[in-house]
């Protein structure tokens, strides 16, 4: 354990280093009158669909001589960024006015190629300087016009760039495309294309440090940070109300229980017991399938780590905006050094319920998150291929990640499941078991697992479904998210009240004699998953404009593996609260 928590601090300073060096060294480069700054060209698609990116040059415009690929790290990889030398020269404070850099007969196939494009509201983005640089392909005329075979397509084939430097640095870059500069491809015929653009520069007192301070300002919160503070405060005290009035009660019904067994205590023996009391000789009987409960519970405990490491670096400001692939990169690499934490606290927890394979235990743990999740993306990254888009992962990166699961994931499992064995930790339970089971009474159908799952996911998410919403813009999106202290305290609100939530319950289900509440624990703390998964259909449906095989199969199959994910997080929250309030409450009392 010492070991796996060593390398997270190490891998966590090398994760928040590496990014200053990108954010330092990558881009703060001065530069002479006329010298070459680099401008790359990334990647084109549908503005509706995120996910459906296609190479810049897959489109027919004019591919220059000397043409060279950038090299990328993984997280860049991952991202979807396919950069290349871009066709336009901006060398710096060097201006230029209309100058045509490439003539071309655009053949019929190619016309009807950029009208497709132009429908579907196509994209570029480019990056100079590693700033990024936003603008559309072309564009429809609907006006007065109803029917959509009357519709006219355009293409734009002047762009004008505006940067503003300061003293020898870039410090912005703005594209716009000229509306009078237009190749009309609304018929089925060749068009002779003349592409151009135009550079003006202008001197700025924006110091080199605050460039990316715009990207940050037109993040998702635009101009209403105030009303989505307000919102989101509004929402946590609605919620924490609710739990404090839901703890208060059960205090109260505790002390009058815990008031009861006393006198209890002092009357006769004879007296038949009744409550939760009754069964403390079965609450601590060791769930069904073992094996897969400690596994969960690992599994759970991994994903927690790493969302709690993901969020430390967030808050000190490593991922700023436009910082390509720094997400990816850290939860690849995190999540690879924490599956010693996985493999130790499912190792030792089988243990401590008594299993005896547990190498098994281990294998179970190692696949019961990476399992799906590798399904999904040999499925969604099948699909990418067919469509031939950047999502589609190259296959040394995927030999890469391979290499990551057999050289560092699977190792440090198993080095945490042998910990986890030899940890010799006994299973602490204040009550002793009986041999045999006692049987659960009849209980009413809103009593059963799933009505208690439903209550239990609903108030966790109304503390956070505001939030989701920009979450999902940002990674569904193009908007950018940077309010991470938001979304902490958010994050904290969901632990307390997923704990609160699953603890009350919990007490209600002992208090009506039915011992079996470890796997309704771990299934109501994690509900909450099932919840944004439901979120996902309203989002997709009701406010986004997604569409298409590709893009609606990358949307549901990974909302489906993150959901899952959520799933095994806060059901070992849910459990952890539990276990320790059921010892709790069982300590206070004496049980012959």
């Amino acid at each position: 354990m010492t070991l796996s928590t060593t390398l997270l601090l190490f891998i966590g300073a090398l994760i928040f280093s590496g990014a200053g060096y990108v954010r330092s060294d990558a881009s703060d480069h001065r530069y002479k009158d006329s010298d070459s700054v680099p401008l790359y060209a990334n990647k084109v698609g549908p503005f509706h669909n995120p996910s459906e990116t296609y190479r810049y040059f897959d489109l027919p415009f004019c591919i220059p001589e000397g043409v060279k690929d950038k090299k990328e790290a993984l997280g860049e990889v991952l991202n979807g960024d396919r950069l290349v030398s871009a066709p336009y020269k901006l060398n710096f404070r060097d201006e230029k006015d209309s100058e045509v850099y490439c003539r071309k007969k655009l053949s019929r196939k190619e016309v009807e190629q950029f009208r497709r494009a132009v429908e579907k509201d196509y994209y570029f983005q480019m990056y100079y300087d590693d700033l990024p640089i936003w603008g559309f392909i072309g564009k429809v005329d609907k006006e007065s016009k109803s029917d959509p075979s009357e519709f006219k397509y355009f293409l734009y084939k002047h762009i004008q760039f505006e940067i503003l430097y300061n003293k020898d640095r870039v410090i912005e870059i703005n594209a716009r495309m000229d509306p009078h500069s237009l190749v009309d491809l609304t018929e089925d015929k060749e068009v002779d294309a003349e592409f151009m653009y135009t550079v003006k520069w202008k001197e700025t007192e924006t110091p080199f440090e605050k460039r990316m301070d715009k990207y940050a300002m037109s993040s998702s919160l635009p101009h209403h940070l105030e009303i989505h503070w307000f919102s989101i405060i509004n929402s946590c005290v609605t919620v924490l109300l609710l739990t404090g009035f839901l703890a208060t009660i059960l205090m109260r019904v505790l002390k009058n229980d815990f008031m009861k067994y006393a006198q209890d205590e002092e009357a006769a023996d004879d007296q038949e017991e009744t409550g939760w009391k009754y069964i403390h000789g079965d609450v601590f009987r060791f769930p069904k399938h073992k094996s897969l409960f400690a596994a969960s519970l690992g599994s759970g405990t991994q994903l927690f780590t790493l969302t709690i490491f993901i969020f430390m670096l967030s808050l000190v400001g490593v991922f700023y905006p436009y910082n390509r692939g720094a997400l990816f990169t850290a939860l690849v690499v995190i999540y690879a050094l924490t599956s010693g934490i996985a493999g130790y606290t499912a190792s030792s927890f089988y243990c401590q319920l008594e299993g005896k394979n547990w190498v098994r235990n281990l294998l179970l743990t190692g696949g019961l998150f990476c399992g799906p999740l590798f399904l999904s993306f040999c499925f969604l990254n099948t699909v990418a291929i067919a469509y031939n888009a950047t999502a589609a992962l190259p296959f040394g990166t995927i030999v890469v990640i391979v290499l990551i699961w057999t050289l560092v994931t699977s190792p440090l499992l198993v080095l945490g499941g042998i910990a986890g064995k030899n940890s010799k930790a006994e299973f602490q339970a204040p009550c002793r078991t009986t041999k045999y089971p006692r049987e659960i009474p009849p209980l009413p159908w809103y009593r059963s697992a799933v009505p208690q799952m439903a209550m239990a996911g609903f108030l966790p998410f109304s503390a956070i479904y505001i939030e989701l919403y920009y979450i999902f813009a940002s990674v569904w999106g193009h908007r950018i998210y940077t309010i991470y202290s938001i979304l902490f305290i958010v994050f904290i609100i969901l632990l307390i009240v997923t704990a609160f939530i699953t603890v009350a319950l919990t007490y209600f289900q002992l208090a009506a004699e039915d011992h079996e509440w470890w796997w309704r624990s771990f299934l109501c703390g994690g509900s909450t998953g099932v919840f944004i998964y439901a979120y996902c259909l309203y989002y997709y449906y009701a406010r986004s404009d997604m569409s298409g095989f590709m893009q609606t199969s990358y949307f549901f199959g990974y909302m489906a593996c993150i959901c899952y994910g959520f799933f095994l997080m806060l059901g070992a929250v849910g459990f952890r609260s539990s276990l320790l309030f059921v010892r709790h409450i069982y300590r206070s009392i004496k049980c012959e």
